[in-house]
């Protein structure tokens, strides 16, 4: 393997519309690869400043490039589609997978087409018609925004607890004047007790490369999962052969990922319980920090192996065994839009302690002269992995190494991957890993 690394060097060009996939790119810059990095985005003009090169216009390098990454996949539309009929290898979406993670609709009704079990759901454009629903139908229902929104507007989400719904109508009535300028479609689902699981793994444009991959998402800001959702504050995760949760979800996709001609990406989250496995949306990209903490359990190249993705290859992947872990560190104004905010602390020096940044991984972040320093206005400074046999094992050395950082105000969860302890006794015993 290390004499193929070492013969393997390729031109990469990513493509980002918010700085985010950078870690991915200067891990494969470190494979001795050649990388050119381009944002969209002007608040992330100077992410990245000191690791990788970067362009201002990405199509004047297309031609340079011998394989192009669209980091956030969703979004650009046909470009990556238009590069494939090229010729260009292409690790990116299409506009049908876009359409399958950002209309939540859309998604749930290719679920069902292809014979996932799906739950329950209702899809609403105006706020008294829903509550007069609820008052209809006594329950307790999950309020999702819906349609091609963006993802800060994915958060403004409600999952009931009162059996008769009560507390989602007091939501609705309450905030209805508000969000009906703000959200123009919207879901109601039926509710489902169990454990949030999510499965993904890797696609060619033919077939899906295995190992594949089991996460638990942490998207709340604080411990215990209270607070606001974040995007993610943390995922725990392992590898394992195709299984029962990959079968009864992401598998069915086949036909449909292989007529869209996708190569990258695609994970289905699901709640689990006695009864079964039902999927609740799509992420047809890399995750964020998903790809970071993958980034800790895969043993293979990573330009070598998004280049044999986009070539259609069946690459074989190496993995570690046991679990990794990855842990969100932030400091305001995350993860919220703050000018006075990001103003304070921008530029901030990320200080290591000992000069170690094994397990470190970039967030909006910059190099200079030889220190990091924040970067961009997110606040979402870095992501801190860990790797072991055991859970607690990953925990411990993801929370070791942010011992060694300092930060001023930095915050993150302390509880990430935690609840593993019963939930994986509840998985086994219901026949799902």
């Amino acid at each position: 393997m290390e004499e193929q690394q070492q013969k393997f060097s390729k031109k990469f060009l990513f493509i980002d519309l918010e700085s985010l996939s950078g870690d991915l790119a200067w891990q494969i810059k470190k494979e001795g690869n050649e990388v050119r990095y381009y944002v969209a985005s002007p608040a992330d003009k100077d992410v990245y400043d000191g690791f990788l090169e970067k362009v201002d216009d990405w199509k004047q390098h297309a031609d340079w490039a011998d394989i192009i990454v669209f980091g956030d996949n969703v979004g650009f539309g046909n470009a990556p589609d238009t590069l494939r009929t090229q010729g260009k290898p292409v690790v990116g979406g299409s506009p049908y997978t876009d359409k399958l993670e950002l209309d939540r609709e859309f998604g749930q009704a290719e679920m069902k087409a292809v014979g996932m079990t799906i739950l329950p759901h209702w899809d609403f454009t105006d706020f008294e018609t829903a509550v007069q629903f609820i008052k209809d139908n006594p329950g307790r229902y999950v309020f999702k925004p819906s349609g091609n929104i963006s993802s800060d507007q994915k958060g403004i989400l409600f999952i009931g607890h009162d059996e008769d719904g009560k507390d989602l109508i007091e939501v609705l009535e309450h905030n209805k004047k508000v969000w009906s300028r703000k959200i123009k479609r919207f879901q109601l689902q039926k509710f489902a007790q169990g454990v949030e699981i999510a499965v993904g793994a890797f696609f060619n444009g033919n077939e899906f490369i295995t190992p594949i991959n089991i996460n638990f998402e942490h998207k709340k800001l604080f411990p215990g999962d209270i607070g606001p959702a974040t995007g993610e504050m943390g995922t725990l995760m392992f590898w394992s052969e195709p299984n029962a949760l990959f079968n009864a979800t992401l598998a069915k996709m086949l036909g449909h990922l292989q007529a869209s001609r996708y190569v990258g990406y695609v994970d289905i989250n699901c709640i689990a319980n006695s009864k079964g496995v039902y999927p609740l949306e799509f992420t047809t990209r890399f995750g964020y920090p998903t790809i970071n903490i993958q980034m800790e359990g895969v043993i293979s190249p990573w330009g070598e192996f998004l280049y044999g993705l986009a070539k259609g290859e069946k690459y074989d992947l190496k993995t570690k065994k046991g679990f990794q872990l990855g842990v969100v560190v932030a400091v305001p104004p995350f993860p919220y839009d703050d000018k006075k905010e990001t103003e304070i602390y921008r530029d901030s020096s990320i200080i290591f302690k000992k000069p170690n940044t094994e397990g470190v991984h970039l967030g909006d972040v910059k190099l200079v002269d030889g220190d990091w320093h924040l970067a961009g206005e997110s606040g979402y400074a870095i992501v801190v992995t860990g790797s072991n046999g055991t859970v607690e094992e990953a925990r411990h050395q993801a929370y070791r190494r942010i011992k060694n950082i300092m930060l001023q105000n930095m915050f993150y969860r302390t509880d990430i991957g935690l609840k593993w302890y019963t939930e994986s006794d509840q998985l086994q015993t219901w026949g799902i890993l």
